[in-house]
């Protein structure tokens, strides 16, 4: 395994570079000589059937999984080969609706060393909502976290993925759980983000529909790179039939 935070030939913009990676476990090939690219900036999409590996990579991306192959990251913003910031967002944790713990106290359990059952200071709430400003989201702060709405979660678990804000998103199935509405307000949140701070973004995703209008880039793996490309491409191609029986995202 190795992981070189400094790829070369990408030296005017922060970029992720995924090279000839491969993961098995005993005999069997999880991953298999996979290659992509995201480019600071970008919003791509990982997609393909459930066991493709797709959150495997993103767990090796993360670090938590042992791999083989060449995992880079490169940005004339990091300095003295300082790591990347990533954030992160899993794929739907679930939550108990009659704990009481709000969304407030989960920020606090996050980013404070003070005991929750002490109450949040009143610097302590200012950044909570300062973080939950970016993903419009202020009137959240004193709702209780099992009772959010789908959509509402991926807003605060994004949230705390912007703290700090990172170089690269990673997103496992943020738009699971979501209804249409909440889905388009999502992407139009992830849009405005990653232009506002000028990072790239990398989500899997099993919904389709969306990604022709948000996406630079869709990447179709079955174990291996499939396709890749620009969406309406990708989306029409003989591989995605192969694999999900329809074009164009639709069934």
């Amino acid at each position: 395994m190795s992981t070189n935070l400094h790829s070369k030939g990408c030296s005017d913009s922060c970029c992720l570079r995924v090279q000839n990676v491969s993961v098995s476990i005993g005999s069997e090939h999880i991953l298999k000589d996979v290659s992509l690219h995201v480019h600071c900036g970008e919003l791509v999409a990982l997609i393909g059937p459930n066991g493709a590996g797709k959150s495997t990579i993103l767990k090796a991306i993360l670090g938590q999984q042992e791999y083989e192959g060449v995992i880079s990251f490169s940005s004339p913003g990091l300095r003295h080969r300082k790591p990347p910031r990533i954030g992160y967002v899993p794929q739907s944790p679930a939550f108990d609706p009659s704990d009481p713990i709000t969304v407030a106290d989960l920020f606090a359990c996050c980013m404070s060393k003070r005991p929750v059952f002490l109450g949040l200071g009143k610097k302590m709430r200012e950044t909570v909502l300062t973080c939950l400003d970016r993903v419009h989201g202020r009137e959240l702060i004193d709702k209780r976290v099992g009772t959010l709405s789908g959509g509402e979660l991926q807003r605060v678990l994004l949230a705390l993925a912007l703290e700090p804000l990172p170089n690269i998103l990673i997103l496992d199935e943020p738009l699971s759980g979501v209804d249409v509405e909440g889905m388009v307000t999502l992407m139009d949140m992830l849009d405005e983000i990653r232009k506002t701070y000028d990072l790239s973004i990398l989500m899997t995703t099993h919904n389709f529909d969306l990604l022709p209008r948000y996406a630079d880039q869709l990447i179709l793996i079955d174990r291996t790179i499939l396709n890749q490309g620009d969406p309406k491409t990708v989306l029409a191609s003989d591989a995605f039939c192969r694999v999900f029986h329809s074009k164009g995202g639709h069934a």
